[in-house]
């Protein structure tokens, strides 16, 4: 594991730790910050210590002791408050001064309180949470990178001012927030918005653990179990998704034994106990869909029929442009691609811009035998693409077919 990877796993684990002891969230983030750039200089110098994670916490810690510090010293200086000059005692802990702790999920409920509007909680979260630096956030977000820095530091100051502590809500608010976040998050890694790599199990692999974590805590939460199921089924095709140059392979074409069937037994046994004992939820719907997929010998041998009917089912409980997108997919499938297209007709507007649309027109044009419209659609998605994989894959589509 490089310095790199390695600092994307620890600072989370050691911001939660901070917030913890001493309930700053914007000055801890800020330590950990100026922490693993000091990592980044001395471990790269002289190599990883032998206990990275009471390094950095150590570091961070001293960082955030220091900040305190030089805050009271400069309020004695302007004649300011004296009361919150820090504590003598207050000294960074030893590698080894204090057990291990995960705080990620605690971290999580905190980055998704209510003082934060819905953007600011996916972007802190992201940030603080899933390790995306604020140049990939912003292209999530599709907005200038100074644009979504002054929204996290923003974000930060609302959780000062509101007093917010890390902890999980013993009454359950702030669930379906935290689902939507971790939903992100999983999104992400597995189509990356942009760069030169298609995923970033990174980010997967964390989305994953934080569900796992977060279904152990209310295991009778359909949605929770939902979403967990819908993870497995979904990673389990990833070692599958790229050939051996990291190009994109789409699910129609993929070596199906190399999904992960472990993973789909877990997630098949978590969606079909799910759905058999709560009130259904988009989560557990999309759960559904993606285990007729993952028990399909073959993209010929799906049942495109159920899938249509569950992504019916998915529209009614949560409608979106998103999954009019997918049912389109379905529709031309069962009924045939000029109905998937008549489908696609009204989502103009409330996905411009957006690849994926001319991606799916472009896969119905070409089972319709219009080569030439496809071509054009095959390209303009190319075009709009944000990832290095995805555009070189749309670009050997439309080349194939001129």
């Amino acid at each position: 594991m490089g310095v790199g990877e390695l600092l994307r796993d620890l600072a989370p684990q050691v911001l939660g730790g901070l917030v913890r002891r001493y309930g700053d969230f914007a000055r801890a983030e800020d330590a950990v910050a100026d922490a693993v750039v000091d990592a980044v200089a001395a471990w790269t110098r002289d190599g990883v210590p032998e206990h990275p994670a009471g390094w950095l916490r150590t570091v961070a810690t001293r960082r955030y002791v220091d900040a305190v510090r030089s805050d009271a010293a400069r309020r004695r200086r302007e004649d300011a408050v004296h009361d919150a000059t820090p504590r003598d005692e207050l000294v960074a802990a030893a590698p080894d001064a204090e057990p291990a702790r995960d705080d990620l999920l605690e971290l999580l409920f905190l980055c998704c309180h209510p003082a934060l509007g819905p953007s600011a909680q996916v972007a802190l979260t992201l940030r603080a949470v899933g390790g995306l630096t604020t140049a990939e956030i912003a292209a999530a977000f599709l907005v200038p990178e100074s644009t979504m820095g002054q929204r996290i530091v923003r974000a930060k100051q609302r959780l000062r001012q509101a007093g917010a502590r890390l902890a999980v809500p013993p009454d359950g608010r702030r669930l379906g927030a935290v689902l939507h976040v971790l939903y992100l998050i999983f999104n992400e890694g597995y189509t990356a918005s942009g760069g030169t790599a298609l995923r970033r199990v990174d980010l997967t692999e964390q989305a994953i653990r934080l569900t796992r974590r977060l279904h152990g805590l209310v295991p009778d939460k359909g949605e929770v179990a939902g979403l967990l199921a819908l993870m497995l089924l979904t990673e389990a095709r990833g070692p599958a998704r790229t050939g051996p140059d990291g190009e994109l392979v789409p699910l129609a074409e993929q070596d199906r034994s190399r999904w992960d069937g472990a993973a789909i037994a877990e997630g098949t046994a978590l969606i079909t106990a799910s759905l058999a004992g709560s009130e259904l939820g988009p989560y557990q719907v999309q759960a559904a869909i993606a285990a007729v997929h993952a028990e399909a010998p073959s993209a010929d041998g799906t049942d495109w029929p159920q899938v249509l009917a569950l992504y019916e089912l998915l529209e009614r409980l949560a409608p979106g442009p998103a999954v009019t997108l997918n049912r389109a997919v379905a529709v031309g499938m069962v009924h045939g691609p000029l109905a998937g297209l008549a489908l696609l007709d009204g989502l103009g507007g409330r996905l411009a811009g957006h690849h994926r649309l001319h991606a799916v027109r472009a896969h119905l044009h070409e089972r319709a035998g219009e080569p030439d419209a496809a071509v054009r659609e095959w390209r303009e998605a190319a075009r709009l693409a944000g990832s290095l994989p995805e555009r070189r894959f749309l670009i050997g589509r439309a080349a194939r077919l001129e």
